[in-house]
This record gives structure tokens, C-alpha cells and sequence, in this order.
């Protein structure tokens, strides 16, 4: 079973999960930021330019001569540096809050537009540079970049990040918690409707899923005893019928000169062999479903033997192999699968020769079985297989079989995870398409 599969339980579980938390957390993140951080940097701009303003102001009134000891005293106290300078520099491009407060607080405290600058000292540091107009001098009043130190967006970056990946993985570990059981429970549905009886799932998780697990538990083994009651019921319906049939047919032997009308007597015995073979049929749906031994079989044998025999009743039949074909498989499922698929084949192929083809590789074997007779419609090709079911035209009381044939291949297919379509033939016909995956 794949570990995340989005269409599956626990990937929409974890998804759900995940959705919601990292909803959760953006929304905690935004009122953060909006609520907190934002007011933040707005009150340490609005200081910063407080101070750069009145640097400026006061290093007009200073006389020529206090203006270094200023410059040196704003170094120190505010880590700004002052200079006077007409060399033009870029407009600094950082998308930083910081900076976009900054500009906002000084253009508030001067009443006109602030550009902010940017320059590298010879040390490769980055600066920052305040221009303000309507000054005698050209001043520019900076800091060092490494001088704001915080770093909102990315804190707030890596929040998200880590929060994300806490978040899918506590979800995950969650939602796989939720749903191995029902995934357990699934699988073993899955066995048991192709057939196989799989040891009890193990009853563990929340009280919910355990009284689930019971409860299919319970039922899995009803359904394993109804079975079995079946198989004996039918063998003893088949016991109780044939037992009567038998001994009207020695009544019947034993009638001299045909009971006065062969004609009537001949009728009388084909009811009888058609009960007989509708009787041992629906015996061979329920008993030949068991689940066998899968053994090393040599398909083209298989074949062979079948084909074999039905041309021995004078059928006319096309064999295409490709030499020795091994697999691990049913083969009493698969001979009677290709022996029904024959059979009908044969009978509705309007006595016409029958081609069986075989293809054989690494991953896959593919039978075909092709008819020349008039086709199945289209939108009867899947209900062929229910049992009883028979065609209106081409499946007459007379030509026909007695319905179950095409449903013991269809449920021994699925029983042993192997593929069987009809399909119509390139001019006329049907093709019966037997394909089985290799098996690890």
C-alpha cells in the first residue's frame, strides 16, 4: 500500500489536517506581524528619524568650528555618521519594512519626500544614507546596514517553514494513526472478495475503529461458515436431484421399444442431460472458487492439452503458441477459465474455425480466443458475465448454454487477480482476452 495517495483515506485526512493548521498558522503569523512587529518598527523609525532630523537641524546652527566635535559625539552616542558630499549614489532597493517606515517617518517631521541612498565603504559594508532637502549644505546623515540587525520577513519566513513541517508531520503521523486500521480492514475485504480468507485484523486504535474491526471480523467469518454451509447445501441438493434423475433415466432405459414413441423419448432424455449439466454447473461455481495451490505451470501445455481435445470432436481450431510459456498460477482455474472461453467460442462462432492465440513475456501472458460468429453488442459485453444471463438473439434456448459459463471464468478471474474482456473482433466475431501479470 502506497504511503500517500491523495484519493485515499489517509491523504485526505492528512491533507485536511495539514490545510487547516497551516491556515491556522498564517493567520497567527499575519496578526503577529500586523499587531505587533508593524508597531514596532514604525516606533523605532519614528526615533531614528526624530534623531537624524534634529542632527541636521542642530549641525546648521553648530558654528564651523563645533561641527567635528558633533560629527564625532553623533558617532558615538548614535552610530550615525554626517557628512557633507554632492557625490550622487543609487536609491536603495531593499523591500525592508524598516526602510519604508523610515522614509515615511522623516518625510512626516520635514513635510517633503526623503530618498534614501545606499554605498559600500572600502571594507565591502553596505550604507545607508538619509538625503534631506532645504538645507544650506548637501547632507546625507547615515548608519551601517548591519546597524538594524532584526530581520522580520525572513524570522517570519522561517517560522512558516519550520511551523509547515511541524505541521505535515505531526498531521501525517496523526492521520496514519487514524487509518491503518481501515486501511487493514480494506485490505482484507479485497482478499476475501477474490476469494482468499486472510487471518483476522488485529483489533487496535481508537475505541471506534476497534469495535469496527470486530464487527468485520465477525462478519468475515459468517460469511467464510455461509460459505461452506453453501458448498453442503448445494451437495446435497445435487445429491437429493441427481438421485431421482438417475433412476427415471434406468426407468426410461428399461422401457421397451422406447416407450412407444422415440421421438418423445429422445426429448425426454436431452431434458434429463440438461438438468444433469445444469446441475454440476452451478456445483462448479461455488466449488471450483476454492482457493488453490499456485504451482510453476507450463501454459503452453495447458493449452495444448484443450486444444487437443476439442479438436478430437472434430472442432477446427487455430493454435498460435510461442513455445514454452512458466508461470505461477491456478491451473486447474486457468483450464477451466480457457476451456469455457473455448466452449463458447466454439458455440457461437457459426461453426466456424476458432484461432487461440498465445503471447508471453517477462511481465505479462495474454490468451486470445477469437470466434468469426455475429458478435456481442456492446452494451452486453459486461452483462454476459452475471450468471444466468443469457443474449436474446444469439443466446436462444436452443443454441445456448445455460448461463453460467462466462460467470464461473469472470469470478475465477478475479479470484486469481487476472483480467478477462470481450472485445469485438476486427471484421466480425468476438475476442475472448485472457491477460495475467506475472507473479512476484
Amino acid at each position: 500500500m502506497g504511503l500517500f495517495r491523495f484519493h485515499s483515506l489517509f491523504g485526505r485526512t492528512l491533507a485536511t489536517i495539514a490545510l487547516v493548521s497551516v491556515g491556522f498558522q498564517l493567520l497567527t503569523l499575519s496578526v503577529l506581524a500586523f499587531y505587533v512587529l508593524v508597531p514596532l518598527g514604525k516606533r523605532a523609525t519614528d526615533d531614528l528619524a526624530a534623531v537624524m532630523v534634529h542632527a541636521m537641524q542642530r549641525w546648521e546652527r553648530l558654528p564651523e568650528q563645533e561641527r567635528p566635535a558633533f560629527r564625532k559625539i553623533l558617532k558615538q552616542n548614535h552610530d550615525l555618521t554626517l557628512v557633507v558630499t554632492d557625490t550622487p549614489l543609487p536609491d536603495n532597493t531593499d523591500f525592508l519594512p524598516y526602510f519604508y517606515f523610515l522614509r515615511q517617518a522623516l518625510a512626516r517631521r520635514v513635510g517633503d519626500e526623503v530618498r534614501l541612498k545606499t554605498s559600500r565603504d572600502a571594507k565591502g559594508n553596505e550604507w545607508i544614507w538619509a538625503e534631506i532637502p532645504d538645507y544650506s549644505q548637501k547632507l546625507r546623515l547615515g548608519f551601517l546596514r548591519s546597524r538594524i540587525g532584526i530581520q522580520p520577513p525572513l524570522a517570519l519566513l522561517l517560522l512558516f517553514c519550520a511551523g509547515t513541517v511541524l505541521t505535515f508531520f505531526t498531521a501525517a503521523l496523526l492521520a496514519r494513526r487514524l487509518t491503518i486500521p481501515l486501511e487493514r480492514v480494506s485490505h482484507s475485504a479485497r482478499m476475501i472478495g477474490k476469494g482468499s480468507w486472510p487471518e483476522p485484523v488485529r483489533e487496535e486504535g481508537p475505541e471506534e475503529l476497534q469495535v469496527l474491526t470486530q464487527t468485520f471480523n465477525r462478519m468475515s467469518q459468517q460469511v467464510k461458515e455461509l460459505l461452506a454451509n453453501r458448498t453442503l447445501l448445494l451437495a446435497g441438493i445435487s445429491h437429493d436431484l441427481r438421485t431421482p434423475l438417475t433412476q427415471v433415466q434406468l426407468a426410461l432405459e428399461m422401457l421397451p421399444d422406447e416407450g412407444g414413441d422415440a421421438e418423445l423419448m429422445a426429448g425426454i432424455k436431452r431434458d434429463l442431460a440438461t438438468i444433469n449439466r445444469l446441475i454440476s454447473e452451478t456445483m462448479q461455481i461455488s466449488l471450483e472458487l476454492e482457493k488453490q495451490e499456485q504451482v510453476q505451470t507450463d501454459i503452453t501445455n495447458v493449452l495444448d492439452g484443450i486444444i487437443q481435445a476439442a479438436r478430437s470432436g472434430g472442432k477446427e481450431i487455430e493454435w498460435v503458441g510461442n513455445g514454452s510459456c512458466m508461470r505461477k498460477l491456478n491451473p486447474l482455474a486457468l483450464r477451466r477459465v480457457v476451456t469455457n472461453l473455448l466452449e463458447n467460442a466454439i458455440r457461437y462462432g457459426d461453426a466456424k474455425p476458432v484461432k487461440v492465440e498465445l503471447e508471453c513475456d517477462d511481465s505479462l501472458l495474454t490468451i486470445r480466443i477469437q470466434d468469426q460468429g455475429s458478435g456481442i453488442p456492446a452494451d452486453q459485453r459486461e452483462s454476459v458475465f452475471r450468471p444466468f444471463y443469457r443474449l436474446e438473439k444469439s443466446r436462444s434456448t436452443t443454441t445456448g448454454g445455460s448461463g453460467l459459463g462466462l460467470a464461473i471464468v469472470r469470478q475465477l478471474a478475479d479470484a486469481n487477480d487476472w483480467e478477462v474482456n470481450l472485445q469485438p473482433a476486427f471484421r466480425t466475431g468476438t475476442v475472448a482476452l485472457i491477460t495475467i501479470p506475472r507473479m512476484e
